[in-house]
């Protein structure tokens, strides 16, 4: 069964899944593995054991729950694709070896290159780019600079350890670099090299960079030391092929079907970001706005926070200490349910949340802080505090959203996918009212990127479809899907908190 089967495998911030799905693009089985970054030295990181240990678990608890369901082992699939956060920093010398611990998008320690490099590129670049991440380490003079060969994202990484291919999707390689026309921007690496070279960097863009693939093509295949590395119980066969690995921006615009113009996405969880596939480019550069692209290399705006539900993760984690504190033991699932639903009649007069366990550049906050105000006279019960905790995980998004309507930019529907829409409607609800747009949501909504990294997989063996019709008249053409629309009410009710919620910024500026 599995042999004709699709595999995506997403590395998140918080959980490595991987989905397998069917010739007719449905979920068959689904395994996942929690981690965590590691805050070392200054910067928040994974290891390559975490890398390695993730991967084998998550792979041979998919492995369980096919024999589990289809009474076989799992010896094989059609196509397999990688995807993982976007943006980041893994450099390695000419064998491979990682010369520095992995830098993820969190950090925020490349702000003075970021400030150079988008003066110089006329481009903004966020702190989180590869490209920021390279020119901090150059202009602070670390010590294995001169040693680098490759620079890759995770995604990348990955896909390079099975298959050995140093390759990259141009959805994530845009994270990297700004691309024109599926490649880096010749004019742009020329400005690029210069500002290298004046800190006696000498190499080029294109040769340590990986080689940037579209959607559709194959970009190598399992190796028999990938299958080792994948697979512990090395049943799995070699040479299979797989998709260009690519950004989980990308992967989750494919799960939710909106990779054609004046199409939109939100993906939220751990950290929160919009897409809105471009009919034509922005008027000009905003800091708070990235440029990248779609798997296929359409342009996109994005709007990306770092911070979203991590706080109600937090919270959800304490109530069900609580619990256990009280000698019962809690379904969690449950629990996010319960705090969802709870916020529909709440009322947050008096209330005001500021969850940014990391820093947050749309909002100029440069660490992390976690706060909850409460007035004297505001009444503090679960249906409150939980209205406040979930509108305050999209205010920030709000800014760049605002943005992007002054803009012109005219999204008719966003599709809505990560946990945050997966408890209930109440997510859904609250995103339609701050940003005044109706909110679609799919029966794929909480399986995020590691579907649409499937979809991916599957794309390669396509008739020649272009991507957005390959998803819309063959994966998407009868999908249910649960559209949530604004209300006159509700978007009163959000615009009040978010006054609030910029004017109360001050406090936390403040503190730094």
């Amino acid at each position: 069964m599995t042999e004709k089967c699709s595999l995506g495998i997403e590395f998140g911030s918080t959980r490595i899944k991987a989905i397998l799905i069917n010739e007719d693009f449905t979920p068959v089985a689904s395994a996942s593995h929690t981690w965590e970054n590691r805050f070392e030295n200054g910067l928040f990181t994974y290891t390559q054991d975490d890398i390695s240990t993730g991967l084998k678990r998550t792979y041979a608890s998919l492995s369980k729950d096919v024999r589990e369901k289809y009474g076989e082992d799992f010896s094989s699939v059609k196509s397999i694709c990688i995807s993982a956060m976007m943006h980041g920093f893994l450099a390695f010398d000419k064998d491979m070896n990682l010369l520095t611990p992995f830098r993820t998008w969190r950090n925020v320690n490349t702000e003075k290159a970021a400030a150079i490099l988008s003066e110089n590129l006329s481009f903004n670049i966020p702190l989180r780019w590869s490209c920021a991440h390279l020119y901090q380490a150059v202009i602070d003079g670390e010590e294995y600079i001169q040693k680098i060969d490759f620079v890759t994202t995770l995604a990348g990484y990955v896909h390079y350890l099975l298959t050995g291919e140093t390759v990259l999707g141009v959805g994530d390689a845009s994270g990297m670099f700004p691309i024109i026309n599926g490649k880096y921007d010749e004019s742009r690496v020329e400005i690029f090299e210069k500002l290298l070279r004046e800190h006696g960097f000498n190499k080029k863009i294109n040769d340590i960079f990986p080689k940037i693939l579209p959607a559709g093509v194959t970009a190598g295949k399992l190796t028999e030391e990938g299958v080792k590395y994948l697979d512990e119980s090395v049943k799995l066969q070699p040479c299979i092929p797989f998709a260009p690995p690519e950004g989980d921006a990308g992967t989750g615009m494919v799960a939710t079907n909106s990779v054609t113009v004046n199409t939109g996405n939100i993906s939220a969880g751990t950290s929160v970001f919009a897409m809105a596939v471009l009919k034509k480019p922005l008027q000009k550069s905003y800091p708070e706005i990235d440029m990248v692209t779609t798997p296929a290399g359409d342009d996109v705006a994005m709007v990306h926070c770092n911070n979203c539900s991590g706080e109600v993760d937090a919270w959800v984690k304490l109530f069900a200490d609580v619990m256990n504190d009280y000698g019962v033991k809690p379904d969690i699932g449950k629990l996010y349910e319960i705090f969802y639903k709870a916020a529909y009649s709440g009322n947050t007069d008096g209330l005001m949340s500021y969850g940014f366990l990391s820093a947050e550049p749309i909002a100029e906050i440069p660490d992390g802080i976690e706060m909850f105000i409460k007035s004297p006279t505001a009444t503090l019960n679960l249906a409150n505090f939980t209205r406040s905790v979930l509108y305050s995980s999209l205010c920030t998004l709000k800014i760049g959203m605002d943005i992007l309507a002054e803009e012109g930019i005219d999204l008719t529907k966003i599709y809505g996918h990560g946990g945050y829409f997966k408890s209930g409607r109440f997510g859904a609800m609250t995103a339609a009212n701050a940003f005044g747009v109706p909110i679609a949501v799919g029966v794929s909504a909480g399986e995020g990127g590691a579907y649409g990294a499937a979809l991916l997989a599957a794309y390669i063996h396509n008739d020649e479809q272009t991507l957005d019709k390959f998803l819309s008249s063959k994966v998407f053409a009868s999908v249910d899907e649960s559209i949530i629309n604004p209300t006159d009410d509700g978007i009163k009710d959000f615009d009040k908190f978010y006054g609030r919620f910029i004017a109360g910024l001050h406090i936390i500026h403040e503190k730094f």
